[in-house]
């Protein structure tokens, strides 16, 4: 039986965390993909010093373009190599570099008016933080504010994190800053995040953002980006000042060729209460306007993906959609399952070092003055063995459970999950993290399934409720 010698491609690396035993990253992609027993075995053994016989494993592997033929003595690349961790698995970080900007948001309190209040890490501290990250295993980055194009090393950082092998798969900003510069520079590095830009309306970014001319910036912007062949994911505010327009303001992204509009209820934070009192919608009424959208919408003829916050998500091209609250069937219920799986998969790092949950939670934690960790003075890889932080992250619902009797109580929890913990937390009237999110209440008791499944009909529901 004919041997050759073979060597791990350079788009995928071995590796194994505390209880994941077998993975490998592959280039580009945020998670780690497990492989089996017999595959993870094989691809040890692919480092261009073993002579491999053909067997149905190595077919696999090269037909997934993990492995190529090579010499003997053609060696994988140090990241394609095997790498060890005795951490918990956590692949991504969404690190804030800076919590300063340069608008004056009307709704923000990273505004610009609000600077002396608002942290910004110094680049010795982000190249100290990615030292960290790297060590424990992050793979990927979504890099956010703030306004992350202001802080003056932000295209020095970009290239920190890819002179590490790793990437960014995310970049949050208000586009003012970006130029065809700033894009070339990522090309150069292979760097192809989804930009995602703030817009909040036709007519009312301007307002919203406070800026006379932030709306003619933001659209040439978004238009330079997908010009240079980058994804950009519209997020727009929606209160009861823009709703009207959000019809409108989809035609138009969708023209420009923007690959998905993710619509955000604008919250009664203390700056925009301050600001445009009693705009923010009620839950009841956000529910409605969103479906009165999504009716309009299926019957557009538009092309771009919907992602309407914590309710639903549209999907043109399959003429499909799903829910946001029912986060699994109940076959697929697990006590073991973590509260959130998204905190479960990134690392929060704020402007001052904090390590939190995510990110939307951090201006919570920042206001009642409690610390889940700081990597500015305690070391990433102790945060992640041990630490109130990761009591948090890791929370499983068995947790939730015994603490929250409504939840453990209720009949739809094996498909809520209890919903999302930032919103728990956040309506929480005594800062309980274990609290319930009122929002997905809301839709199941008072009976927003069966009222989106009739407006939206002519589409097919992905996650049907299964109790």
């Amino acid at each position: 039986m004919a041997t050759e010698y073979y060597r791990l491609s350079d788009r995928i690396a071995l590796r194994k965390w505390k209880y994941v035993d077998r993975a490998v990253y592959i280039q580009g992609v945020e998670n780690a993909a497990p492989v089996s027993k017999e595959e993870f075995a094989l691809l040890l053994l692919c480092d261009g010093e073993h002579e491999i016989s053909p067997c149905p494993e190595l077919d696999s592997l090269l037909q997934k373009n993990y492995i190529e033929p090579c010499k003997k003595g053609e060696h994988p690349s140090p990241w394609s190599m095997l790498h060890e961790y005795d951490n918990y698995y956590f692949p991504k970080m969404n690190l804030m570099i800076t919590g300063k900007c340069n608008l004056n948001c009307l709704h923000c309190f990273n505004a610009k008016d609000n600077a002396p209040l608002n942290t910004e890490l110094s680049y010795e501290q982000i190249l100290s933080i990615l030292d960290q990250a790297r060590d424990i295993g992050v793979h990927a980055f979504t890099i956010t504010g703030g306004e992350p194009l202001v802080h003056k090393r932000f295209l020095d950082i970009v290239r920190a994190i890819y002179e590490r092998d790793m990437f960014i798969f995310e970049l949050n900003t208000n586009g003012l800053l970006i130029t065809q510069e700033m894009l070339d520079v990522f090309k150069q590095l292979h760097c192809r995040p989804l930009i995602k830009i703030s817009f909040d309306g036709v007519g009312y970014h301007n307002w919203i953002r406070q800026h006379p001319h932030a709306e003619s910036r933001t659209l040439k912007a978004i238009k330079l980006c997908i010009e240079n062949g980058f994804s950009v994911k519209a997020q727009v505010q929606v209160n009861r000042k823009n709703v009207d327009v959000m019809l409108q303001t989809a035609k138009l992204l969708d023209d420009m060729g923007v690959r998905e509009m993710r619509m955000i209820r604008t919250t009664e934070a203390p700056r925009w209460e301050k600001n445009s009192p009693d705009s923010s919608l009620s839950f009841e009424e956000y529910y409605q306007k969103m479906t009165d959208f999504a009716k309009e919408y299926i019957h557009s003829g538009m092309e771009m993906i919907i992602d309407v916050w914590q309710l639903l998500r549209l999907y043109p091209a399959a003429k499909t959609y799903e829910l946001v609250p029912i986060a699994c069937s109940k076959d697929e219920f697990n006590i073991r399952i973590p509260m959130c799986k998204g905190n479960r998969g990134m690392i929060a790092v704020s402007s001052g070092g904090e390590v939190v949950p995510c990110l939307q939670m951090s201006g919570w934690f920042l206001e009642h003055k409690r610390s889940l960790g700081n990597v500015l003075k305690t070391p990433l890889k102790e945060l992640v063995r041990e630490s109130d932080y990761l009591n948090l992250a890791m929370a499983p619902l068995l947790t939730q459970i015994l603490k929250n009797d409504k939840c453990g109580n209720c009949k739809y929890y094996k498909v809520c999950n209890g919903g999302c913990p930032a919103l728990g937390l956040l309506y929480s009237p005594n800062g309980d993290y274990y609290h319930e999110d009122i929002l997905k209440c809301l839709f199941f008791e008072n009976g927003w399934y069966e009222k989106i499944n009739a407006e939206l009909s002519d589409w097919h529901l992905l996650n049907p409720l299964d109790l």
